[in-house]
């Protein structure tokens, strides 16, 4: 068993980190052989995709060329990185509605036409095998619920993204209101959201 763990805070002590490190514990606890491999967004954020990368898929003959080059290199070892875990753990702020720029730049690294997802007329067919994907969001407002009273461009994306490679089986864990509450609420309700795993 492996769990591939992404973290997308920029602070070395956040909401969405210690929801995230709350659902591996959960998770390493059902299983305890599990191996887990960590990724670092937030701490050691990926390039942005650049002007080779994009070259490089533009065809079969330059995306080999690209692979040869590096100009795909981090794609590829990303991706394998990913093909290699059983289970998937994001921690991620909401930052204004929707996901961070360092989670946009690793989305952008995964989805590669011709080797995690293929596009046809009918659509885009994702090429991985899905499995759990948990996500711990940590968000200053209400986004979901009854109370919700900002817009939710997050979850929305997160399923296209990750749906168009084949991940599927999503577990949104929202942490919700924290520029609201108090130490022991936020405990409380991270502890509600862990139940669910």
């Amino acid at each position: 068993m492996k769990i591939l763990h992404i973290d997308c805070s920029p602070r070395p002590v956040s909401h969405s980190r210690r929801l995230s490190a709350a659902i591996v514990a959960r998770l390493r606890a059902r299983y305890p052989d599990a191996t887990i491999v960590r990724r670092d967004l937030g701490r050691d954020p990926l390039p942005h995709a650049d002007p080779g990368y994009a070259a490089a898929l533009s065809s079969p003959a330059a995306l080999a060329a690209g692979l040869a080059s590096g100009a795909a290199r981090l794609s590829e070892q990303l991706i394998q990185e990913l093909e290699a875990a059983d289970i998937l753990v994001i921690g991620t702020p909401m930052n204004n509605f929707a996901v961070p720029s360092v989670l946009k730049a690793w989305i952008d690294q995964i989805l590669r036409i011709g080797r995690t997802f293929s596009s046809s007329a009918a659509g885009k067919t994702g090429l991985l095998r899905d499995r759990p994907v948990f996500i711990g969001i940590a968000s200053g407002g209400v986004f979901t619920g009854e109370r919700a009273n900002q817009p939710d461009f997050l979850t929305p994306y997160l399923r296209a993204a990750l749906g168009c490679i084949g991940l599927n089986t999503l577990h949104f864990l929202p942490l919700q209101a924290t520029a609201f509450l108090d130490d022991e609420r936020l405990s409380a309700a991270r502890e509600t959201l862990l139940v669910a795993i």
